[in-house]
């Protein structure tokens, strides 16, 4: 695979010189540190006060539901109207949501079916403002520095994640899960101060049509392009496994085997992974990038395989790097993929399919994951999961659209 080498005035050229480039790296990086913080408050939160496995389960349901339900509309809300100010309107309304939540921690009243209302709220507004923001980056710099742009992007936000994970536990042990979630509204009020900041050139919005018409055109502009329904497809085969392969056989495999803080030390070599992907995309610039992107994308198997062979600490923290590393090399070509060769107009309603496509399946894959592992083995079943996911990105890969997409010189 060839790369692209950029002239060099465009080497010169960098996303750091558009103003609202940096604001919107700001505001994103900002959220997404209180955005890692707030699911571990949260989760602890409701254990302090009282509640049980299957309540928690039910407060962090609640905010998928809301996820999935919401980001539709969010997608054609976010090719009707301004995208800077709905960014700006869901920050300001996601952090009085949170600083009501620390609030009635804090002063001793807030209850789990509080929490799992007002968990509710939150992925209702994340799904809100989630197209937009990831929409409005090809308003913000010129489309000579959208790679550049979209790799430092991602990268600035995992690096908040990670210390946003890292800082979790501490915080609440130290102040308490409502402190840790005040935090997080204090992200969200910076974040609105940076999207109100940002100064973008408005799209021309075609008038007279309704909702379910527009929903109808992003589904088509979804359809136009094969490589993108068929990624969206793979993406739901990897959620449906994956999810409960992390969120359910992970934990118990690992720890059981290596103890407690193993599973802690796996994670860390999930997001070493991202990171180092991360900065590999800026500068490696395959001209097919999902051709590259996706031949990555196949190393995310290595993760789970190696937790269901009976193998050193070592190997399953290597296949958790690779599973960060190649996830994150197919993310970045991903977004560009879209960014790139989806009208300008209809951006925000096929990253909203996007994420529906990707993690509606996600639910029903860490609800099934236990009853299939308890009756096949947990192991076995990680085996399953590997080999499936490893099929699935091979398949992906037949299409020729998938190959042959060029990344823009």
């Amino acid at each position: 695979m060839t790369e692209v080498l950029l002239p060099s005035p465009l080497r010169r050229t960098s996303p750091w010189r558009s103003a609202p480039f940096r604001w919107l790296l700001v505001g994103r990086t900002v959220s997404s540190l209180g955005s890692a913080i707030a699911p571990v408050a949260l989760a602890l939160a409701v254990l302090h006060l009282g509640g049980s496995a299957a309540e928690l389960s039910l407060v962090v349901a609640a905010y998928a539901l809301l996820d999935v339900m919401v980001t539709l509309f969010a997608g054609v809300l976010g090719d009707r109207v301004s995208r800077t100010m709905l960014m700006r309107v869901v920050a300001v309304l996601a952090g009085a949501a949170q600083a009501l939540v620390a609030l009635g921690l804090v002063a001793g009243w807030a209850t789990v079916p509080f929490l799992a209302v007002m968990s509710a709220v939150s992925g209702g507004l994340s799904a809100l403002g989630g197209p937009s923001s990831r929409a409005v980056l090809s308003q913000t710099v010129p489309e000579a520095v959208l790679p550049t742009a979209v790799s430092t992007l991602r990268l600035s936000q995992n690096s908040a994640m990670v210390i946003g994970f890292s800082l979790a536990g501490l915080l609440v042990a130290v102040f308490g899960p409502g402190w840790a979630i005040a935090i997080d509204a204090a992200t969200f009020a910076v974040a609105a101060v940076s999207f109100t900041a940002m100064s973008v050139e408005p799209l021309a919005v075609p008038g007279g049509r309704s909702v379910l018409e527009d929903l109808r055109s992003g589904a088509a502009e979804v359809f136009r392009h094969t490589w993108l329904w068929v990624l969206i497809v793979q993406a739901l085969v990897y959620h449906l496994l994956y999810g409960g392969a992390q969120g359910v056989l992970g934990p118990i495999v690992v720890t059981r085997t290596f103890g407690d803080a193993a599973w802690g030390w796996a994670l860390a070599a999930l997001m070493g992974g991202f990171m180092v992907g991360g900065l590999i995309t800026l500068r490696y610039r395959p001209r097919r990038m999902l051709l590259a992107g996706t031949a990555f994308l196949a190393l995310t198997a290595c993760f789970p395989l190696a937790m269901g062979l009976r193998v050193p600490l070592a190997v399953i923290l290597a296949g958790a790097f690779l599973h960060g590393l190649g996830l994150e090399v197919f993310s970045v070509n991903w977004d560009l993929a879209i960014q790139q060769n989806v009208a300008p107009d209809k951006l925000a309603r096929v990253f909203a399919f996007d994420q529906v496509g990707s993690f509606v399946m996600r639910p029903l894959g860490l609800a099934l994951t236990g009853p299939v592992a308890q009756a096949l083995g947990e192991r076995p079943w990680l085996l399953v999961t590997a080999g499936a996911m490893f099929a699935a990105t091979v398949l992906a890969l037949l299409p020729p659209s998938v190959r042959g997409l060029v990344r823009r010189p």
